[in-house]
């Protein structure tokens, strides 16, 4: 099942192994999407904004984001803040997929529009079911598509 047919995934995460459980659970999910995974901020602002390594990328497809918080140099709540400060890219869904549950970052995620925000449980079984649930969900959700 996909969500639909021009939607692209960005799993942004600096632990590999995170990037690959998400990828091989939201397969699990019934995602059937194109899965891009990145490992910093910066890769996710090119891949998004259609520059550096990615300027050759015409941008026409819709994006979701599942963004990590805590990677060096810029981090998640930064690629989060730019997005939704650009009118052109600022409808697309990111969803926090993170390990911090401290309540002023879970705060300021939602104050700079992300679309939901999910803890990364540190039980591997436990993540790994939060991950499949994840799937399913995005199966049934409706994108809204990017203007």
């Amino acid at each position: 099942m996909e969500l639909s047919t021009a939607l692209t995934i960005l799993v942004v995460d600096d632990d590999r192994g995170h990037r690959e459980l998400v990828r091989r659970n939201l397969r699990r999910g019934g995602v059937a999407n194109p899965i891009i995974s990145l490992s910093t901020g910066n890769q996710a602002l090119d891949y998004v904004f259609c520059r550096g390594a990615y300027s050759e990328r015409k941008g026409d497809t819709e994006l979701l984001l599942l963004l990590d918080i805590n990677m060096p140099g810029v981090d998640g709540v930064e690629v989060l803040r730019q997005i939704k400060s650009d009118p052109k890219k600022k409808t697309i869904p990111v969803i926090m997929l993170t390990t911090t549950d401290d309540p002023r970052e879970i705060k300021l995620c939602y104050e700079l529009g992300c679309s939901v925000y999910v803890t990364k449980p540190v039980d591997p079984s436990a993540f790994i079911e939060t991950v499949k649930r994840l799937g399913m969900f995005l199966v049934v959700v409706r994108v809204a598509e990017e203007a």
